[in-house]
C-alpha cells in the first residue's frame, strides 16, 4: 500500500467531526502553499 493509500484510508476512517477539523486545516494548509508559490514567483524564483 502507498503512502497516498493509507492517508486516503485514514481520511476515510474519520469520524464526522474528526473530518471536518481534517477538513479545516488542509483547507488552511493549502492556503499557506499557495502563499510560498506567489511569494516564490514575486521573487522570480519557482518552489
Amino acid at each position: 500500500m502507498t503512502k497516498l493509500e493509507q492517508i486516503e484510508r485514514s481520511i476515510a476512517a474519520l469520524c464526522p467531526k474528526e473530518l471536518k477539523a481534517f477538513a479545516k486545516w488542509f483547507e488552511a494548509f493549502q492556503a499557506d502553499l499557495w502563499d510560498m508559490q506567489i511569494e516564490a514567483d514575486g521573487q522570480g524564483r519557482q518552489t
